[in-house]
């Protein structure tokens, strides 16, 4: 068996954090890359899977990286602009405050079709065309769309057809297949424990996901000697540990 110990501060980093209203964003030690030859920062792996995801759909520049990461100061002038050209209405609909955004995890990206006059809160990513189809297939890579509208009530944001988020693979696949949104997910996983965990068969592959909760500052795990796995903090209360099982 091989042991795993997880620390109660790392909870507010990995790939499945999750940063709302509720739950402010805190952890400075990002891995940023900037993408592609562009001036916006994205998390590393998520810059990579954009990458692979944008080359699997053959787009060259139809579509564009409208909004990646920003610093919590960023998001804090984004906000207060906001309101003065826009008013608290819409801001508090589509403008998330200083860390309680996404975008300063890293995680997220808006996406816009490329033309003149791009909107930097709102871009225009719309349900057809390419941007469709990379609805369709972002999820084989790990993305999720975030705020759907039919979801605004668990999330506390308008529906924004451009704000996708990176959450891993195949966390992006189960939560399209179950219509689940990040908050409903953490819900969900939170019934499977490592004794129980959820299964999830993808093709050949075998994955089991668990909730680890954190009820004191570290606990350990056990995982068999030839387990790949992968943990993330939720950003709240524990971990949620990803187990690569052998082939069927």
């Amino acid at each position: 068996m091989q042991i795993k110990t997880l620390y109660k501060k790392d909870i507010h980093q990995g790939s499945l954090i999750l940063v709302n209203q509720h739950y402010p964003f805190s952890f400075s030690h990002i891995n940023l890359c900037f993408f592609q030859d562009t001036v916006h920062q994205i998390q590393m792996d998520a810059s990579r899977l954009l990458h692979q995801c944008l080359n699997h759909l053959h787009i060259q520049d139809e579509i564009i990286v409208a909004s990646a990461y920003r610093s919590a100061l960023e998001q804090k002038q984004l906000y207060q602009e906001s309101l003065i050209k826009h008013g608290q209405e819409f801001t508090q609909k589509y403008v998330a405050k200083a860390h309680h955004s996404e975008h300063e995890t890293g995680l997220a990206i808006d996406l816009a079709l490329n033309k003149d006059d791009i909107d930097e809160i709102c871009p225009d990513f719309p349900e057809q065309g390419i941007c469709q189809k990379f609805r369709h297939v972002c999820g084989d890579f790990g993305f999720i769309e975030r705020y759907q509208k039919d979801k605004e009530k668990m999330t506390g944001i308008s529906g924004e057809a451009w704000h996708f988020r990176y959450v891993g693979f195949p966390h992006s696949l189960i939560m399209n297949d179950h219509h689940f949104c990040l908050e409903e997910y953490h819900d969900f996983l939170k019934c499977y424990s490592v004794y129980h965990p959820y299964v999830y068969v993808v093709g050949q592959r075998v994955f089991e996901i668990f909730y680890v909760p954190m009820i004191k500052d570290q606990i350990t795990i056990a995982l068999r000697n030839d387990d790949i796995y992968q943990v993330s903090g939720n950003n709240m209360d524990g971990f949620i540990a990803t187990v690569w099982r052998r082939s069927l």
